[in-house]
Order: C-alpha cells, then structure tokens, then sequence
C-alpha cells in the first residue's frame, strides 16, 4: 500500500522537492556570507544590503516561497489525493482486496502528509536560518524602508513553525474537500482559494486573538505620531515612531485608537487638533502649521487628557506566538483528519 501510494504520488512530490531543494542549496551556500557581513559590517548591515542584488532577492524569493508552499500542498497533494480515486472508481478496487478504507486512508495521508510536513518544515528552517541576519539587525533598530521586523505580518507566516502548521492545515482542507466534493478540478480549486484567504485574514482576525498584547497609554507628541485620526487609522506611527512611543523595537502595532480622559474611544476630535498636523508639502493648499502651534497643540492634548491606546506585539513575543499559531493550524489539522476519517467509513461507497 505505501508503495502504490509512492507510484501515484511521485509526480507531485519530485516538482515540488526539487524547487525546494534547490532553494535550499542556493540559501546553505550564501548563508554564512550574509552572517559573515552582518558580524563584520554592525551597524552598517542593513544599508550594505541596498547596495546588493543577489541577497535581496534571495530574501524575498524565501518569503514568497514558504507563502505559496501551503496552497500548493493543499491544492496539488491534499485534493486529489483521494477525490480522484472516488472519481474514477479506482478506490473500489483497492477496497475489494484485504486492504481496509481506514487503512487506505491512513497510509495515503501517512505519506503524503509526512512529506508536506517534512518539506515545508525544511524549506522553512533553510529560510529562517538564512534571513536570521537581516532581522536580528532590523530588530536591533537599524532602519530599512525594505525590510521588516520578523513580528510583522509578511515576515512572520514566513519564519519557524507557522509555515509548518499552514501547510498541515492546507493539505488536510485538501484531503477533507476531496473526500466531500469528489471532483478534482473543483476540489483543487476551492482548496486553493480557501488556503490563500485564510492566509490573507489570519494576521488581522486570528493571530491578535492567539495571545494577549500588551496595551500601553501614551501621550500623543511631534516625535511619536505623524498627525492625527481616529481610532485605528491615525495618528498611525512608523515602526521608528513606535519604537519612540513604546520604547519596543521590532513591536507589531495591532491597533492606536484615540481616547479621551475617561478612556473612551472617539469618533470625532475638536477642530484645533488641526494644528497639531506636521506641515503640508509644498504646492497644496492648506497653511503651514508653525513648531509653536504644534508644540501648543499638543500640550493642550495633554492637558485635556486626549492619549493613544496603543496594543501590539512586542519582539520577545515571537516564538510564543509562533507556538500558538503553529498549534492553531496543527488543530484544525487533526479535526480535518478525524472528519475525513469519518466520512470515508460512515458515507462512502
């Protein structure tokens, strides 16, 4: 049985390897070289990178790599990997021998679910070691318009064990819909489509509620905000105005709301707040603000009690985050399993 599994998914299993494994080499090949110029060049680490092309690329293309892995597993392994045995009846050939549905069952999602993990979990720690520079010095505080502190969003699904748990996720979803849908096409393209969505709405619905941030009041000045808004669009700092407000570098803002004195959030600010904007660029039309009437307008925000609940991430948070993401995903992983278990036995004929 495992053998005639290998035959029937040897195919898939030898493309997809051979990417990986070649971007495996090419990052064990450049890898102590980036290390070698992040120990040897400090503080100047991250602008050396802006005069290189090779490792940039490189730093992009991993990232891209381990985003796309989980819906290839989940599309091309996970829902053919029985919807097209159930549509063209091979299955029943296979079931009138000694050969049980849970056994079947079993040995295809032994194998093939192995290798994805396995994979994945490769391609992923050949990234995370390799990138390991670049965001030890970007959590470090050296500045970047290009690279991100690995807490953020785009970083984060492509370090350690959150690919690892996506691609899990993405190859049972597979298997699952194979087993309900029983058509390949159609169930390679819905796997597809759900996999990208859950990886497009998981840093905003699911993650903030994976572990308690820390919330922090501060009060709102020139150096920490750029302007302001209202709750969750402004004042919007930078990830270096952040760090001045919170005093955490490399933190991922999840929210900055605007509240008054008794701590509510607002929906509208006194038109004075006006004044606290930075000066317009030049050619538009509105009036310069002056550094005095900035100063005075943010010392009347402070007088009258206005802050800005800040809740976000903070850097040390990385690894307990991607403990819990990774066994969120594992989880839903094991309910897929169990379920197409159930309805191998229970609904299929």
């Amino acid at each position: 049985m495992i053998w005639l599994t290998w035959r029937q998914f040897r195919v898939q299993f030898l493309v997809v390897a051979t990417v990986i494994v070649a971007a495996g080499i090419t990052l064990a090949i450049t890898g102590p070289g980036l290390a070698d110029d992040y120990r040897r060049l400090a503080d100047s680490f991250i602008e050396s990178l802006g005069f290189q092309r090779f490792n940039p690329f490189l730093y992009i293309a991993g990232q891209a790599l381990l985003y796309v892995t989980p819906p290839v597993i989940g599309a091309f392994w996970g829902a053919p990997l029985v919807a097209r045995e159930l549509e063209t009846g091979t299955h029943r050939l296979v079931w009138s021998q000694s050969i049980g549905r849970r056994r079947w069952l079993a040995t295809k999602l032994g194998v093939t679910g192995g290798a994805a993990i396995a994979i994945t979990g490769l391609l992923s720690l050949a990234v995370t070691w390799w990138a390991e520079p670049i965001d030890k010095a970007i959590n470090a505080g050296q500045d970047s318009n290009t690279y991100l502190p690995r807490m953020f969003p785009p970083v984060f699904a492509a370090r350690g064990l959150v690919p690892i748990g996506y691609a899990a996720f993405a190859f049972a979803l597979g298997v699952a819909l194979g087993l309900v849908i029983r058509r390949t096409v159609v169930s390679l393209a819905v796997t597809l489509a759900a996999v990208i969505l859950i990886q497009i709405i998981t840093p905003t619905l699911i993650r903030p509620h994976l572990l308690a941030p820390t919330d922090k009041l501060i009060v709102a000045s020139a150096e920490n905000v750029r302007g302001f808004g209202l709750s969750g669009d402004g004042p919007s700092p930078t990830v270096k105005e952040l760090e001045v407000a919170t005093g955490a570098v490399g933190a991922w803002k999840l929210s900055d709301d605007t509240v008054d004195k008794s701590g509510k959030a607002l929906s509208t600010l006194p038109d004075w707040v006006i004044k606290c904007a930075p000066a317009p660029p030049p050619g538009l039309a509105q009036a310069p603000t002056s550094d005095a009437d900035r100063t005075a307008c943010f010392q009347r925000l402070a007088d009258e009690g206005y802050r800005q609940h800040l809740r976000y991430y903070t850097a040390d948070k990385f690894w307990d985050l991607q403990w819990r993401e990774f066994g969120f995903f594992l989880l839903i992983a094991v309910a897929l399993g169990g379920f197409s278990f159930w309805r191998i036995r229970r609904d299929l004929s």
